[in-house]
């Protein structure tokens, strides 16, 4: 990961798409480190190796950016869920395999996973208001995925719930809890991550299924 402190030396003109990326990179070290609302885009720019004026030539606001990169974020887990059920048949095996999916994406993108689902954009909500909604409706959309496994377990009445839709909520939840604190408290004195991971999928499996 680029350190917040060193800046990218200036691209030349005609470099507009690894300049988009390299704004993005920019933006989502600084936005794990501090929240969104602490850095401006003055900040973003230096480290990017741009002007100000310039990065307005790819995103209209800071907003803008936070919303691409949630919508990223909500896309790599989205096609990992995607895969994970490709000739998926409703077993307990395959039920903790999918759980184990979320759990592995905020893991191996750590900065991604705490933009998309660990840091408050807005009080009052303008930051989903000005961006037409992108990043709840990506997220909806991946957990959307993710709450069919669960009612297909319903429809065979094998879910302890008779709500899928709560349930898959509780399971969401419960897998996001485990990942953010991962990330968050790493210096705790965790137990073997492997073993604690697998602890854990193994309760929320059993917490939802018959």
């Amino acid at each position: 990961m680029k350190s917040p402190k060193t800046r990218s030396p200036r691209k030349p003109k005609g470099h507009g798409g690894e300049r988009r990326e390299e704004i993005l990179d920019a933006a989502l070290t600084l936005f794990s480190q501090k929240g969104v609302q602490a850095v401006s885009t003055r900040q973003i720019a230096e480290i990017a190796g741009i002007s100000q004026p310039a990065l307005y030539a790819y995103f209209a606001t800071k907003d803008d950016i936070a919303a691409e990169l949630c919508v990223r974020a909500f896309a790599i887990l989205g096609e990992r869920m995607e895969e994970a059920r490709v000739d998926y048949t409703p077993t307990a095996e395959n039920f903790e395999r999918c759980l184990r999916v979320y759990i592995d994406f905020g893991l191996d993108h750590p900065d991604a996973y705490r933009v998309a689902f660990m840091l408050e954009k807005s009080v009052d909500g303008s930051f989903l208001e000005k961006t037409g909604g992108r990043p709840m409706i990506a997220g909806k959309e991946v957990f959307a995925v993710f709450a069919q496994m669960v009612v297909e377990f319903h429809a065979r009445g094998e879910t302890v719930s008779d709500d899928p839709e709560a349930a898959a909520q509780s399971l969401w939840a419960g897998l996001h809890g485990l990942v953010s604190l991962l990330i968050a408290r790493p210096e705790f004195p965790w137990v073997d991550r492997e073993q604690l991971i697998a602890t854990h999928v193994a309760m929320l499996r059993k917490g939802a299924l018959k």
